[in-house]
């Protein structure tokens, strides 16, 4: 099974999925969408993890590759391969979709508990999650408007949308399950001017000082892949 990845800028990369991968004996290839590299043939991978980043996804002006990406992340959907979004990767996927990127009612930035709906607790890919986990957030804007393909499976107090799944094989995260410590520590120092504190967002010491939620994340994502992965094997996916 082989992973390819679509990184934005340089200190975002898919960190505990690299290490999942590794454990696996999976070969990931990357696509630095920033250093203006070439996207590989759709052909080449099975799984597409779309990473997230500072842009917006209609900033197409500043980010001529945002255009490019869109018709690659479609492209994939449609050839029916394994896309797993994260943050602006979840955004892009939507937006692919049909759905509608705006602006949330305010940034969520720090480690805030979101609700699985009971639909996506009856599946085993979100099962294992307890209620209301704890997980990473670092996102301003919001999908909404999902076509009909398309179930929302999680919430938050900040953002009613926080993930989807789109014809059972697309699946889009606003949250971070993968951030280890180092990517943590680099957005903080990349994007830490966003940190004004809020009911929604926490401040660098705060975000930093909890290194067992970022292991118990970590934890998730790889059940998650775990069972992703045996579910495309067994061909339910």
């Amino acid at each position: 099974m082989r992973i390819h990845y679509l990184q934005h800028v340089s200190f975002e990369n898919p960190g505990s999925i690299l290490e999942w991968a590794k454990a696996n004996n999976y070969p990931v290839t990357a696509t630095q969408l920033y250093n203006n590299e070439m996207l590989p043939e759709v052909s080449d991978f099975d799984w597409l993890v779309v990473m997230g980043g500072p842009m917006n996804i209609y900033e197409e002006a500043q980010y001529p590759w945002l255009k490019a990406e869109k018709a690659f992340i479609k492209a994939a959907i449609e050839a029916n391969k394994v896309v797993l979004g994260l943050c602006l990767g979840s955004q892009l996927i939507a937006d692919i979709i049909g759905g509608k990127v705006i602006k949330n009612k305010q940034k969520e930035i720090g480690w805030f508990p979101i609700t699985f709906y009971e639909e996506a607790k009856a599946s085993p890919l979100f099962a294992f999650f307890p209620d209301n986990p704890v997980v990473f957030h670092w996102h301003g804007d919001t999908f909404v408007e999902l076509p009909e393909a398309a179930t929302v499976i999680a919430a938050s107090d900040a953002c009613q949308n926080q993930a989807f799944v789109y014809q059972k094989r697309v699946f889009g995260f606003q949250f971070h399950l993968e951030n280890t410590r180092t990517i943590i520590e680099a957005l903080i120092a990349n994007c830490g001017d966003e940190m004004v504190a809020g009911d929604y967002v926490q401040l660098p010491e705060e975000v930093l000082a909890h290194p067992e939620y970022i292991l118990q994340d970590n934890q998730w994502m790889a059940a998650f892949l775990d069972q992703l992965n045996q579910l495309t094997k067994e061909g339910q996916i």
